[in-house]
């Protein structure tokens, strides 16, 4: 458990009181075995969520009862569509019910043993916030449904009808390159794509494919165009980056995609789209990374456990979360202002998928 996990739970529990002082840098880094610039940081993030105060040369205190006390009026809802089954946003959801308790806020979320697959069932989620009168709406839209952008749209002006605030998470409304009138926070996946796809160039790779399944969302359209501009500056022909739209375990979509574009690298949109089709190119007896290099996007949890272990862009969950947060408090506090767009910092995490060619002689 981390230091700023740590202290969380401990607050949650009630284990110090209101204002009382909570344990120095020093008695954390003993506590949880960490550094001191580890211990400051846990500490540093609580006090920039107004959960503690720093008084000069005294140390941290919890917060006084009424600056949480705000707070607690508020409860939020969390609209996630296959919410459960969803490898990055499961990870951001738990984190953002974390942060808001900790400020003292109610969470709802919806049904994740019933996940929401229609739009007629978020129609139903999205009534019962509204008739349970929640304060504002984490709302991550459908990315794999039939008129994803009707359904979004339809749900999203529902809850605005409503005075009910929203935060969008990881992808907007519509498709690319349109912007809906909502906050959005997530990652630069242009950026993104581009940082991830000069690493496979920069291995040696001269012939990448971008690989998708059907019924994409507009973040894919997003990692598309990353990778198609990595290729153009590193000088590459356009036809070096074709993208494929299909099912990665079907042995059949991925034959004709080697046997059409001969890729030595395949950057797949998501990370459970590169390890459905890293066991096919097994299947197919293609070697990881020897013949193929393959690379994803998200860093889920099983990315290591994978044969070679994946290679991808991380997404920081916790940060994300944190954000999420922030920002639909200050919109339920100050709805007029502009909306926003809110990226955070990826990392790429290089893994054996991806070795360099010069290093398999």
């Amino acid at each position: 458990m981390s230091v700023f996990e740590g202290l969380q739970r401990d607050i949650l529990s009630g284990k110090f009181a209101r204002g009382k002082r909570l344990p120095s840098e020093t008695e954390l880094c003993l506590r949880y075995k960490v550094s001191r610039p580890t211990a400051a940081r846990a500490l540093r993030e609580l006090q920039q969520m107004g959960v503690i105060v720093r008084r000069s040369g005294a140390g941290n205190y919890l917060a006084s009862e009424p600056a949480v006390q705000t707070a607690k009026t508020h409860t939020l809802g969390i609209f996630v569509p296959g919410l459960g089954k969803t490898e990055i946003l499961d990870p951001i959801c738990n984190e953002i019910t974390r942060f808001a308790q900790t400020l003292g806020c109610a969470v709802l979320w919806g049904d994740a043993t019933t996940p929401i697959v229609t739009g007629a069932d978020a129609l139903q989620l999205c009534n019962e916030f509204i008739a349970r009168k929640v304060d504002g709406v984490f709302f991550a839209p459908f990315e794999s449904i039939p008129d994803r952008s009707h359904w979004n749209r339809k749900l999203a002006d529902k809850l605005s009808q409503q005075k009910i605030p929203l935060v969008l998470l990881d992808r907007d409304l519509g498709e690319y390159p349109s912007r809906s009138e909502f906050d959005l926070v997530g990652i630069d996946n242009v950026a993104a794509s581009i940082a991830i796809t000069t690493h496979l160039l920069e291995q040696g790779r001269k012939r990448i494919c971008f690989v998708a399944r059907d019924n994409f969302p507009s973040t894919t359209d997003l990692r598309l165009l990353g990778c198609r501009e990595a290729v153009r500056r590193f000088g590459m022909k356009a036809r070096h980056q074709i993208p494929y739209f299909g099912d990665p375990s079907d042995p059949r979509f991925v034959s004709n995609l080697l046997k059409v574009s001969e890729p030595d690298a395949i950057l797949c949109s998501n990370d459970q789209t590169a390890a459905l089709l890293m066991r096919t190119l097994a299947q197919l007896k293609r070697a990881i990374p020897d013949e193929i290099a393959v690379a994803g996007f998200d860093d889920v949890h099983y990315s290591t456990l994978l044969t070679p272990p994946l290679t991808t862009m991380r997404q920081p969950c916790r940060e994300l979360a944190q954000t999420a947060v922030k920002t639909l408090m200050e919109r339920i506090q100050k709805p007029e202002l502009p909306p926003r767009q809110i990226f955070h910092s990826h990392t790429l995490v290089m893994r054996q998928s991806t070795t360099p060619l010069e290093l398999q002689a």
